[in-house]
């Protein structure tokens, strides 16, 4: 089956019916070549490649239309080029992942000729349900994992991001047959329905709320996951910081897709004593970075009203409840500007849930142990962040906090770099992906084991004898 032959139908959305039929093509692609060549995985993610690198203005175009207003150039960025370094650095270090992995044999078998592999096996067919805010990356990024790893995939984009979704359902019957990759489009009923499907692994991106709904419809089928969820990511700003430095980073965590971005920094602990100081630097960064507020070029809207509403209502919730707040200029239907609220009551929503868009909290402690006591009260982030040149603060944000990853004097970055796994925590996720580690999150790990021709066997099996006993002492014994 060619790629060509893959049949696109804009703006259908998936039967169950379809769901079913697609998903038969695929497990048949796959029993047909359970463990595709190094030289057939590196042609796919290279026309995956290909297909991304030129549909890359129709991606940008579909993106701004879809937002209401996206900058193109942080489309270009974040959604096209390093989705295509991610693709391109899987390909590169497949032939060396594929290898067999040695393992230690015990004594005395290592003396005699056995040997212990790890092999890594393509689980089959993976599901992959992507969301709205940086649809394109957390589409392909892990397909390119669960390419490289020797899978199938079916895809579903996110229904709040209609252009988007489209230009990638064409991406994907542009580059594979039927039989490697396909997509259904849908909204959350199809989304149920799809995670009920009998996959070999299923890839969910969203909140943690939807994610429980995941989890209860793929357990009927025991379907493992991995799930990247997101959470309240905490700034810790500590001893030794360079406040403006702080300031510039953590501002552009915000700006950036304007907070809608499940790395994006929630809220910021500051001592008390330098707080005043890092909400003058913030704020004069927020200004030197959109000199014309919300309504600047390289802002971002938010996606929908629906969002927008939710972001008003908590700063509504904030100035009923008597709670400081700065934003630079008013913004515009749903260009909402980047606005602090400082050191609201606990019990305000901004506070316990995850905000998802422009609000930055900035909360005060007095000792850097409270500030570590309030991320421990609280659900594990995907993502932590400390600004500071103490190195026995640094390595207690290290040891005596929990969270998917962690950034020192920067937000966000750990998620650029291939080579780190990305993923989360308890209630921001489980499993990672990203370069090896995506390989391997793709993968059975299959142990494989040559015993030696001597048959030490003997020494193990009934009747138990003297020499049974001293080899279960040795074995006891031995370090």
């Amino acid at each position: 089956m060619t790629a060509e032959s893959q049949t696109v139908v804009a703006g259908a959305d998936a039967s169950p019916d379809e769901l079913k039929a697609k998903l038969a093509v695929l497990r048949s692609g796959y029993e047909a070549d359970r463990y595709p060549s190094a030289e057939l995985r590196r042609d796919r993610l290279q026309r995956l490649w290909a297909a991304l690198d030129s549909h890359a203005q129709r991606l940008c175009e579909a993106l701004n239309a879809d937002f209401g207003h996206r900058s193109t150039k942080q489309s270009y960025f974040t959604d096209i080029a390093t989705t295509g370094k991610s693709i391109r650095l899987t390909r590169k270090g497949l032939r060396g992942w594929m290898k067999a992995e040695r393992r230690k044999v015990d004594f005395p078998f290592s003396l005699l000729g056995a040997k212990a592999r790890v092999h890594y096996q393509p689980l089959g067919v993976v599901g992959i349900l992507s969301p709205w805010n940086v649809p394109v990356n957390l589409t392909l990024t892990p397909l390119a994992g669960v390419l490289g790893a020797g899978n199938r995939a079916m895809i579903k984009p996110s229904e709040h991001t209609p252009a988007t979704s489209q230009v990638m359902v064409e991406l994907i019957a542009s580059a594979f047959s039927e039989d490697e990759v396909t997509t259904v489009t849908g909204g959350a009923e199809i989304g149920q329905r799809f995670s009920a499907l009998p996959f070999d692994h299923l890839v969910f991106t969203g909140g943690t709320s939807i994610a429980r709904h995941i989890m209860r419809a793929a357990s009927d089928n025991l379907t493992p996951l991995t799930l990247e969820l997101g959470g309240k990511s905490p700034v810790v700003v500590g001893q030794g910081a360079d406040l403006v430095l702080a300031a510039k980073r953590t501002v552009f965590g915000k700006v950036f897709n304007a907070g809608q971005v499940c790395l994006a920094p929630d809220y910021v602990l500051v001592d008390a004593r330098q707080r005043e100081a890092l909400i003058a630097a913030i704020q004069a960064e927020i200004q030197a970075c959109l000199p014309e507020g919300a309504m600047s070029d390289d802002y971002v809207s938010v996606i929908n009203e629906r969002q927008g509403d939710r972001i008003r209502a908590y700063l509504d919730e904030a100035r009923q409840a008597g709670a400081r707040v700065w934003s630079a200029d008013a913004g515009q239907g749903r260009r909402i500007p980047i606005t602090l609220i400082i050191d609201p009551p606990e019990e305000l929503r901004v506070c316990q849930e995850e905000i998802f868009g422009p609000l930055l909290v900035v909360r005060s402690y007095t000792d850097f142990s409270e500030a570590l006591s309030y991320i421990n009260a609280r659900p594990r982030p995907l993502a932590l962040y400390y600004f500071g040149s103490c190195a026995v603060q640094r390595q207690q944000v290290l040891e005596e906090t929990v969270s998917g990853g962690v950034t020192i004097n920067d937000v966000v970055m750990h998620y650029t770099f291939d080579d780190l796994p990305f993923g989360g925590v308890g209630p921001s996720g489980m499993g990672a992906y990203h370069g090896f580690d995506g390989f391997r999150q793709f993968s059975h790990a299959r142990a494989v084991y040559h015993q030696t021709r001597f048959d030490l066997g003997r020494i193990i099996r009934p009747p138990y004898g003297r020499a049974f006993e001293l080899f279960s002492r040795h074995v006891m014994n031995r370090g």
